[in-house]
């Protein structure tokens, strides 16, 4: 009996031979330009993306010769074969040490206010505490001789603050060194209260909180685990902080004055030189900025991704 006969299913069609060689069909094509799909339009995007990366680059390239070329232009007029007699020169180095001295006082002032000052900004929610951040980083924005008005006008001989403490203890802070101090605290700080805030925002409390269940005081906990975790960005702005006091300019002149081997510092030196030698004030510029670029160099793995 035949399997028709038996109700069987029908044998299906002979396919090819398994290991006859025999290639499968091919498959249908899609939609595209050939089978009547809409055509790719990839030439024009391309050239417009072109177009856009080299507006770009060339505004790029306009805007690094605004910085390299004055900086080319002093490394290139300043009279290098003055360097040894410059450096040597008693005026210098009078300006130089009074510089050092009153930029670390200064950094060390802003390091005693400014880290508490960030730690409540970061940690504690109070009414105007907005008020308050304005406030401490609004020196960063007002320009400087604004600063050494206002300082002039609250702790100047005449000033609100000034009279009293003149009267009450007999200190006088405009002209002097402690006035150097306090114009380069005042414009220097706000720089490391917004970095060491930013580093506390980004600590994670759970090494806190892990510390405090295991005992730990308030000050253990801020001594032992905040401080190390805050390190780096403590560090950033010291180094911004000190920078900046280092090369403050209008609030000094302003509020204590320009006097020689009392208040004179590295940028009022340069200022004078200007106008007696102007290649002792180039000599005198670089190195500022060297001291500026040194600090970049601390600092590289922060903002510019070095090893």
């Amino acid at each position: 009996m035949t399997a028709d006969r038996a109700g069987g299913p029908a044998a299906a069609p002979a396919g090819p031979a398994a290991g006859s060689g025999a290639a499968p069909a091919p498959a249908e094509p899609g939609p595209g330009p050939a089978a009547g799909g809409p055509p790719r339009r990839r030439g024009g995007r391309g050239r417009r993306g072109r177009g856009l990366e080299g507006v770009l680059s060339g505004l790029a390239v306009v805007a690094m010769a605004v910085f390299v070329l004055p900086l080319a232009g002093l490394v290139l007029r300043a009279p290098w074969d003055r360097t040894a007699a410059t450096v040597a020169d008693p005026a210098f180095l009078a300006a130089l040490r009074l510089s050092v001295v009153a930029s670390l006082a200064a950094l060390a002032v802003a390091t005693v206010l400014g880290v508490p000052l960030a730690w409540v900004l970061a940690r504690r929610d109070f009414r105007g505490k907005t008020l308050v951040r304005a406030l401490a980083v609004l020196p960063m924005v007002f320009p400087p001789v604004v600063g050494g008005v206002a300082l002039l006008l609250a702790f100047g001989r005449r000033g609100v603050f000034g009279r009293l403490l003149d009267e009450a203890f007999g200190i006088t802070l405009p002209f002097t060194l402690a006035g150097v101090v306090l114009a380069e605290t005042f414009v220097a700080m706000p720089f490391l209260v917004v970095t060491v805030e930013a580093g506390l925002r980004s600590i994670d409390r759970r090494f806190e909180d892990a510390a405090a269940t295991l005992g730990a005081s308030r000050w253990t906990v801020f001594r032992r685990v905040t401080v190390p975790l805050l390190g780096p960005s403590l560090a950033a702005g010291m180094a911004l902080c000190w920078a900046r006091a280092l090369g403050e300019f209008g609030a000094t002149i302003t509020f204590a004055g320009n006097t020689p081997g009392r208040t004179q510092t590295m940028p009022l030196a340069v200022y004078l030189q200007l106008e007696s030698d102007p290649p002792v004030a180039y000599l005198l510029s670089l190195l500022l900025l060297a001291v500026s670029v040194a600090v970049l160099a601390g600092l590289r793995h922060r903002w510019l991704g070095g090893p």
